[in-house]
């Protein structure tokens, strides 16, 4: 199956942007990569930054000043949009499998692999929160990759259900069983709600968080998530892939955390030789902006330097 011709736009404001499609099990996705200016190009290809969003991520939504950072450091930026989510095609909409979108980080990996203007030696995975699970799931299977980041990740959904108050975790239970007998017509909840409303995400200044980013990007948002899709995180724990892991892996924690918590200690043990650990004074959404932002983007901007010397 061919995919429709690549739509290039660029305004003066805005990095060039390549739109294109790839398949992932049969479904269309969305993608576009972000170019730096005109000339910054190599002869064997710019390296290249393929980002996996969070649990409700979406392209545009909370990564505007990574990917502005990254383009600004040389880097080509791949974002694209998980099957049934954002502009990707799929039924039913807005459901999470995490093993399935593992399958659906390989497809978006081939399809930049395959971008003539990107060198597929040298790919960094960068994920964010749930999707920061993902980056270890992935970068555990391809030791040829360049290096991973991965910011305020989910790595033990048995923490994450533990930090989960056990009103909210029972009604979770009971929607989550009852959508999933409902089939290809699903049982929505919020994906992020105000404190003590009922979402999958009500802590951590969630909603004033995503209200921010999709303001900042200017997208519209579809705030749902199918109920099932809770009933997937206790059991998906891509801290079992770290010892696995063989290239280069920045991991970035948050001590107040109570979404994803981040056990560093436990992390740490896994594998030293190849992942390193930073920690921020921050909550699990504190990151994506400023005070914070600058020195979370310096911590990764210091290890995408050091990958390039190392490769040198």
């Amino acid at each position: 199956m061919t995919s429709p011709k690549a739509v290039v736009t660029n305004t003066d404001s805005q990095p060039l942007e390549v739109k294109s499609v790839f398949y992932s099990d049969g479904v269309q996705c969305a993608a576009s990569l972000f170019l730096p200016e005109a000339g910054a190009e190599t002869r064997d290809g710019l390296p290249a930054i393929l980002m996996v969003h969070g649990w409700g991520g979406v392209q545009g939504a909370l990564t505007g000043p990574f990917i502005a950072a990254f383009i600004a450091a040389g880097y080509a930026v791949m974002t694209f949009d998980y099957p049934g989510w954002g502009n990707s095609e799929g039924l039913p909409r807005n459901c999470i499998n995490p093993v399935k979108r593992v399958g659906n980080v390989e497809s978006a990996l081939t399809h930049l692999k395959q971008q003539a203007v990107v060198n597929a030696k040298k790919i960094v995975l960068w994920g964010t929160s749930f999707g920061g699970g993902h980056v270890v799931d992935t970068a555990a299977q391809h030791p040829e990759l360049l290096g991973a980041i991965a910011q305020v990740p989910m790595l033990d959904g048995q923490d994450a259900v533990k930090a989960i108050p056990l009103p909210s975790l029972l009604r979770f239970g009971a929607y989550g069983i009852t959508d999933f007998f409902m089939g290809s017509r699903p049982i929505y909840i919020p994906v992020v709600s105000a404190p003590g409303e009922f979402g999958s995400m009500d802590r951590d200044g969630a909603a004033e968080a995503m209200r921010r980013g999709i303001e900042i990007a200017g997208i519209q948002y579809d705030n749902r998530i199918a109920a099932r899709s809770v009933l997937t995180i206790g059991m998906y724990r891509p801290i079992k892939s770290l010892a696995k892991i063989k290239i280069p892996t920045l991991l970035i924690g948050a001590s107040r955390d109570s979404v994803a918590p981040f056990n560093r200690a436990n992390i740490e043990g896994k594998n030293k030789q190849y992942v390193q650990t930073k920690m921020i004074d921050a909550n699990h959404f504190d990151p994506y902006f400023e005070p914070v932002l600058s020195q979370n983007l310096q911590y990764q901007l210091e290890f995408l330097h050091s990958l390039s010397a190392n490769k040198e």
